[in-house]
């Protein structure tokens, strides 16, 4: 009897494992988003008539949050440098929700010009009076190798990437102070939390953001209320390939490769309205083999290494072959043909 009992626990313990590995497997974000989205508040109640500041608004995933921050009746201040691009995305937004035009303000940001960040603040406070959420996207992707890099290159991407988005929140983050709450969610990367080839300046930008934020989160103990949240996607199909640094500050890349494979972004946009609507303070989304990536890189660090020099080496081939860095990591790369 006493066997009988053990081997059907056993039996559930291996079904409950197997679901779990399961999960895992066909999951896209880490466990904290995932419950979020299972259980938590739904962005359409709880962005509904908030005022939310996005950076870098003309394009990829900034885009695809004004459009669907529209959808849930959150008003936007869209900023780019582009006007005439926030324009456009500002007419689709009111195409796609029952906002007015007074409800979307396009605001011309240019983040490396740090003495127009206050002004460019108190232009969205006349406008709505209060910021409930900057969302800090702005900035540009790399895909050089260092050997072959200027030196420019990695003081433009750390002029713009993180002290671009330090000013910013430093004049944001004054206002929500005073009012005691607000959400500050700046998006990083994968590459925050680990290294990649192609990307050294950009990976080093953004673990600056990520020990920026960390660090400013704990300063903020005493208002509660107000959220620090850092968003780590791995690959999605976003236009900061296309804009990516190569090895001279204006030279373009030559070839941004197939981007079909990667993460779509309205799925990414939609887990970041998750974790935004209940506060999870970092949030890893990503398709696998790249969530096992944030998970190894946690909790296993040796062991990361090496997975990372061996998905590192099939990165480095993907790029000399003319391809996207990330095409899939299992398939032989060929170079491309013109």
């Amino acid at each position: 009897m006493e066997l009988c009992v053990f081997s059907v626990f056993l039996v559930c313990v291996c079904v409950y494992v197997t679901l779990q590995l399961i999960r895992f497997i066909t999951a896209d974000a880490d466990l904290s988003v995932l419950w979020a989205a299972a259980v938590g508040k739904s962005p359409d109640v709880a962005l509904r008539q908030k005022v939310v500041w996005i950076t870098g608004a003309s394009s990829g995933i900034g885009e695809e949050l004004a459009y669907q921050l529209a959808a849930v009746g959150a008003r936007l201040v869209l900023s780019a440098r582009r006007e005439n691009e926030l324009n456009r995305v500002k007419r689709k937004c009111l195409d796609l929700s029952s906002l007015e035009d007074k409800d979307i303000l396009v605001l011309p940001l240019d983040l490396l010009d740090r003495s127009s960040h206050r002004e460019k603040t108190d232009v969205v406070l006349q406008h709505f009076s209060k910021i409930d959420v900057l969302v800090n996207n702005g900035g540009r992707s790399q895909r050089s190798l260092f050997v072959d890099t200027h030196v420019d290159v990695y003081s433009g991407l750390m002029e713009l990437n993180y002290l671009g988005t330090v000013s910013i929140t430093q004049h944001v983050l004054q206002h929500m102070i005073h009012h005691g709450d607000g959400i500050i969610a700046t998006v990083s990367s994968i590459v925050g939390l680990m290294g990649a080839p192609l990307s050294t300046g950009y990976a080093a930008s953004k673990h600056a953001i990520q020990g920026f934020f960390n660090s400013l989160r704990t300063e903020l103990t005493d208002y509660p209320n107000i959220t620090i949240s850092t968003i780590c996607p791995g690959p999605v199909v976003s236009q900061i390939v296309h804009n990516a640094f190569a090895e001279q500050v204006n030279k373009p890349l030559s070839n941004v490769g197939d981007q079909s494979h990667k993460m779509s972004t309205e799925r990414c946009v939609r887990l970041i309205l998750v974790g935004l609507s209940n506060h999870v303070k970092e949030m890893w989304i990503a398709q696998q083999p790249f969530l096992l990536f944030f998970y190894l890189w946690q909790y296993t660090p040796t062991l990361a290494w090496y997975v990372t020099n061996l998905f590192g080496r099939k990165r480095v081939q993907n790029f000399q072959a003319g391809l996207d860095a990330d095409t899939p990591y299992f398939t032989k790369t060929k170079a491309k043909t013109s």
